[in-house]
Formats: C-alpha cells, structure tokens, sequence
C-alpha cells in the first residue's frame, strides 16, 4: 500500500509560508507586551495543567487560591454542614418528644379485687394553654427564668451576661432549658451546651413563641415528684393554673431553679425566700408595681392528694415494665387491675413470715394455671431488700428439676412401672450419690421419683439423652443454660428463676405448655386462634402418668411434710450441701413455688425441700384452698359446747391433723395411723397398722448421723471463733 500510495498520491498545495514559524525578528516593529502576555498565558496553562494533576490532600494543591475562591467554598461547607444537622436533629430529636412528659406519668396497681397495692410514676397532669393563663401567671415565670424571651432567637446573650452580674435570672433561655430536659442529658459539658443552643434555634424555627412556653410549662419539674405546671397547682395549691393567685405562681416559678430544695411542703422558709426574689424581678420587669410587691404575702398550701400506698412491692417491681407497655403515652395518670390476689398474698405473707427461717430468705410464687400470678413474696423484708428472689435470683432448682427428665422419658416411651438401677455409680468421671448413702438393685419410676434417687435420675437421663431432656425443659419455658452431655444437668445444676420454674409445673397442672407467667388479665383466645397458634398439650397416657409421679412424691416420698387431704402434686428439691431448698407443685387451681436460701449462697442449717419449704406450701395451700373451698359447703354456726371428750367424729378432716406447731402430723386411713414429724430436716414415719408398729431404721439412723454431725460442727466453729 506504501508502494501505490507514493504514485497515486495527490499532491498537496504547500502552506502559505508564515514569517516568523514561530520565531520572531528582533526588529524595533516588535510588539513586547504581547509577547509578554502570551508567555502569560503558557505559563497560567501550564500551572493549571499541574494543578489539574495534584490532588487535595496534597499542600501545594491548595496554595494561591483566591480569597474569593476560599470564601465561596467555606460558605458552600457551613451551608452543606448546616443542613446536615438540620436531618440529624429531624432524627434525634423529633418535634413530638417536646410534646410528651419528661417522666412516665402515675400508674396506680389494684389487686384483682381493687385494692390498691402500689403507686409509681411521677405525678403529672395535661399541658397548659397559655392562652388561659392569667397573665400573672406568665409573667412569673418571665421575669425569673427568662425576660426576654419574646424577643431573642433562643439563646440571649443579654440574659447571660445579666445572669452573672446580678445573680437574677436564666443563664439559659427558656427554649434552651425546653431542649436540654426533652432532648440532652443533664451533663454539663461544652458539647451539650452547644448541642443545647442548636437545638433552641431549632426550636424557634419550628414553632411559636406560646407553643415553646406551653412546652416548657408543661414539662418542668417541680419537686415532690411532681412535672408540669398543672399538676404543680393541683398538688400544692389544690387550683387549677388558669386559677392561681399572683403570691401562688410566684412561688411556682421560684420553684424551678431547685425544685428539691425549694419544694414548700418541705422547705417552706425557702420557698417564702425564692419567691421574694420572683416578686423583685417582677417589679424589675415593669410587671408589677412596688405597692403591689410589697402587699403580696407568701400562700398557704393546700396539699390533699397524699398517698399512703408504698412505691413498689416485689410483685409491683415485676408487674410495673408489663404495666408501662399497657399504658398509653401521654400525661394522664393511670390505675391499672392486675392478677394479684390481696387475700392470697396476705396468706403467703403470713405464713413466709412466721416460718422459722433464722437468717435465710424465703420466696415465694402462687400462680393459676393459664400464668396469672397471684401472690408472690421475694424476701424477708422489702424496704430492707428491694432485690426479689422469687424474679431475679437465678439458683440451682435441684431435684425439682428431675420432673424434665421423667417428663422426657415418659414421652419417650417408658412406663411409670419401668425399672431402673438403683445401685451406687462407681465408673465415669460424674458419681453422684444417694442423700443418706441409700442404694438398693433397682427401682420403678414412680419409686425412683418419690424417694428422688439421683443415681436412677442420672442413669435415666443418659438412657433418655440430654437433647430429649433439653427439649423437653424448653417446651415448658425453661429459658436457663442447659449445657448438652453434661449428666449433672439431671440433678439440677443449672440455674433458673423460681418464677421459671414454678411455670414449667403450671404447664403440667394445665396439660398446656408453655406457660407464660403475667401480671395482668389477658383475653381469651378464640378457637382459630387456638387452632392456629394455641398452646400444646401432652398426650392423655403421658400426663396421666407424670402425675401419678408428682403424686407419689408428695404422698409417699420426700414432700410428705406437704401432704394435703385432698389431691395433691409436687417435688423437693435440695441442691448440693444444703444450699438451696425448695417445693414445688400444685393442688386445685394453684401452682406454688417455695425458696429457702442463703443470699450469700452459703449453706443451710439442716433445711432440706422436704422440710420447711414444703411445710410452708402446705399451710398456704392449706389456708388458700380451704377459704376458696368454703362458700360450696354451709358456714360455721355458733353452738354450745358439748362437755365431755371430743369424739372422733368432732375432728375435722380425720384423715390429715396437724399435731404441736404443725411440723407434725397423724394421717389415719386405710386401716392404719401413720405419724410423720422430722429431725434435723428428715423426714420420719411412725407407723400403727393392725396393732404393730413400724419405724424405718435407716431414716433413724440417718437422723441420728446427721445430728451427731451438727453437734460436732458447733463445736468446731465455737473453738474456732475462741
């Protein structure tokens, strides 16, 4: 193509020679100012082509810029940064947060009956309309908090700066005191005070002068737990704010530099004082004149809405966040029902007070079987001890926690008359023991679970698997860490809430799981609802049989000492070296759960679950039922006293008496009198059948053992303290 081009090639007309081609003569006709600007005009492209090359963060990018150049800029930057602020105030800090009380509002608990139980909650009452204020009422609050305030942005410096001269007046304005207590916390930082003064101008850009000051009004805190300028009048003065004297809102206006150490029902001198202070500024303010200053006296109070009921209880600390929920948003106080029964808790406080139970704490849980808890006792003593035992403790369950592993058996597949060894473990790295070193071959289910063999319920929980067991406690509610392949999970090792575990029982007393523990009435589900997501349930054979093992073991293994005269179900528990003891079971519509403990976790004195735990379950059950058991059958009726011996007929309940200080019993039926009491936290029976009488020897012994053991411990701790 080369070759071809070089002959077909046209030939093209030579340019018109150009003088100079880029060279000039250095002739007089020289013109040096152009030439001077078009070097210029290289060396600008050439900088700028250099310039177009470098990047911002490096130095020479941004030398010889122009002043105009970096004003433009900055300018552009604040505007860009100011809008930035404005989106992220949008979001922090909604318009609608300055319209809602600063304190959740008084929610006043009610047993189910309507008595009340506790109060909580700031007292607070709806917002203010300035535009029904008198106009004393308003200025008050002007003259000491904020003069101008009709006339700045938001933030005064005039004010401030009057402030610290005088010591009268806001340093903060109104507006910016409105978005510190809605918005900021109460640090005093040069961040949130810039924060602060943003958030004013924020303010005063979206809203009206009135809108700001109703806010504010509204809002403040005035002492005795008391927020907003309508409860303020209501609870000092007993008068609506649209009706306050000029001494009365003086004084309220003096109120809000120091609400707690002016509050007048405490502090009246102080008050009297603040308020003289509001009365000068009002005078200074042109507001009121000297003669009317000098004739305005200090009010009386007039405080009529007293409350006697206490701020929280155990049960009203639990029930209180599910109460809060329930609760609309807004200022209005609220009196809610719950599920607490007045006379069962008067009945579980009765008898958790008079247990003997030396320096140890006690808990206790009563529930219906649908989770609506009904007493609930979390400690000796609630002003001493807020903390409640019964909610927020989280201790070993023991041997209360072997109903999952049978429970998990029985689902899979084996039978109540099932056998299972009994006999010591002597392999494996876990050997855990019999209470009393009792062995024997082997044992039924029903057996194993009435006398609480731990190393039948080991051996069971390994033919069952720790998965089935797991799933099984989690089908019931149980929340706790269950750790997989560990064979002391069996005996209760793992740490639950008694309220926890007093569910997963209510779940069987039921034959409905999970069981959610409430405060408050819930509705009742409709049948889709159920049939959609209703509670499950176990099979007819399965629950049938569990309860025969929960009844076994209250009337023929270690809850004796729990024996009610009509049906009844429950389990011990005690964990490792005595260090909690507990019952747990149900009879009738009740399910309760009892704890003795330690909070130091330190061992008990001879308690054992079978002991004073289930004593204490036994006189509640005894009293709740037997009082709800009493309007089916006719009332006492006053009668004469017979004279003479009282025949067996005159006993009530024969079958069940409690003998001395009720820690024993005669139980007659069936052909024979059965006599149980306890030593040393063992149970015993003392058995009359057909003329012959009966001990077991081993439980004596036991006792024996266990009492020589504590005579030999006081001793050792008394030479030791000597």
């Amino acid at each position: 193509m080369g070759v071809i081009d070089t002959f077909f090639r046209r030939k093209r007309p030579e340019p018109e020679f150009q003088s100079h081609r880029g060279y000039y003569a250095t002739h007089d006709a020289l013109d040096d100012d152009a030439w001077d600007a078009r070097l210029d005009d290289l060396d600008n492209a050439l900088r700028h082509e250099e310039k177009r090359r470098q990047r911002f963060w490096q130095r020479d990018y941004w030398r010889g810029r122009r002043k105009r150049w970096w004003f433009v800029r900055i300018v552009a930057g604040l505007i860009g940064i100011f809008f930035l602020l404005v989106a992220w105030l949008a979001v922090t800090a909604p318009l609608g947060k300055s319209l809602e009380p600063i304190a959740p509002p008084q929610i006043t608990l009610l047993a189910a009956d309507g008595t009340p139980i506790a109060r909580n909650g700031a007292i607070t009452d709806e917002p203010v309309d300035v535009s029904k204020l008198p106009p004393h009422v308003v200025e008050a609050f002007l003259a000491i908090e904020d003069r101008r305030f009709y006339s700045h942005w938001g933030v005064d410096p005039r004010g401030i700066a009057r402030a610290a001269v005088t010591g009268t007046g806001g340093g903060s304005t109104i507006t910016q005191q409105l978005a510190k207590f809605t918005f900021l916390t109460p640090e005093r930082t040069l961040t949130r005070k810039a924060r602060e003064a943003l958030i004013a101008f924020w303010l005063e850009a979206w809203l009206t002068k009135d809108e700001i000051l109703e806010r504010y009004l509204s809002n403040a805190y005035f002492g005795d737990n008391v927020y907003g300028l309508r409860a303020a009048s209501l609870h000092y003065f007993y008068r609506k704010p649209e009706n306050l004297r000029p001494n009365q809102a003086a004084m309220l206006a003096g109120l809000l530099q120091a609400p707690s150490r002016y509050a007048p029902t405490r502090h009246y001198d102080r008050a009297a004082k603040r308020m003289e202070l509001v009365v000068q500024s009002m005078v200074a303010a042109g507001y009121i004149t000297e003669a009317e200053a000098r004739a305005m006296r200090p009010p009386k109070l007039d405080v009529r809405m007293k409350s006697d009921l206490p701020t929280g209880t155990y049960f009203a600390d639990w029930a209180l966040p599910e109460a809060r929920e329930m609760s609309d948003s807004g200022y209005s106080r609220q009196t809610l029902t719950t599920t607490l029964d007045s006379r069962l808790q008067n009945i579980a406080r009765r008898v958790t007070s008079r247990a003997p139970l030396g320096s140890a704490q006690v808990a206790l849980v009563a529930m219906r079987t649908n989770g609506e808890v009904v007493a609930m006792i979390g400690g000796k003593d609630y002003e001493k001890s807020p903390f409640n035992r019964a909610t927020q403790a989280k201790r070993q369950p023991g041997s209360t926690f072997k109903l999952f592993v049978y429970l998990a058996a029985l689902e899979d597949g084996w039978e109540i008359d099932d056998r299972i060894d009994n006999t010591e473990i002597t392999e494996g790295a876990y050997r855990p023991g019999n209470y009393g070193g009792r062995y024997s071959d082997s044992l039924t289910l029903e057996e194993a679970f009435a006398q609480s063999s731990n190393v039948a319920a080991v051996r069971l929980f390994g033919e069952v698997g720790s998965e089935k067991v797991i799933d099984t406690a989690r089908d019931l509610g149980i929340t706790a860490d269950l750790t997989r392949g560990d064979p002391s999970m069996a005996l209760g090792t793992s740490t639950m809430s008694l309220l926890e575990l007093t569910s997963a029982y209510a779940a069987i007393a039921g034959n409905a799981y999970p069981v959610e523990p409430h405060a408050f009435a819930r509705p009742d589900r409709g049948w889709f609802e159920n049939l959609v997501d209703g509670p499950s349930s176990f099979s007819g054979n399965t629950h049938r049989q569990m309860e025969a093992l929960l009844r076994s073991a209250i009337n023929k293994g270690t809850g004796r000492a729990a024996t009610l005269s009509g049906p009844n179900f429950g389990k011990t528990g005690t964990t490792q070296d005595n260090r909690d003891a507990l019952f747990v079971g149900y009879a009738g519509d009740l399910v309760v759960g009892v704890w003795i403990g330690n909070d130091d976790n330190s061992p008990l004195d001879g308690v054992t679950g079978g002991g004073l735990p289930a004593r204490i379950w036994r006189d509640f059950m005894t009293q709740a039922l037997g009082v709800s058991a009493a309007p089916s059958q006719p009332g006492p009726r006053e009668n004469a006293d017979p004279g003479g011996p009282i025949e067996p007929l005159d006993v009530p309940n024969l079958e069940d008496i409690p003998l001395g200080d009720g820690n024993s019993r005669l139980r007659i039926g069936e052909g024979e009198a059965v006599f149980s009491t306890e030593v040393d936290g063992i149970p015993i029976d003392i058995t009359i059948s057909d003329g012959n009488l009966s001990i077991d020897a081993e439980t004596i012994e036991a006792a024996r053992r266990r009492a020589e053991q504590a005579h030999d411990e006081a001793i050792r701790r008394e030479l030791e303290s000597n």
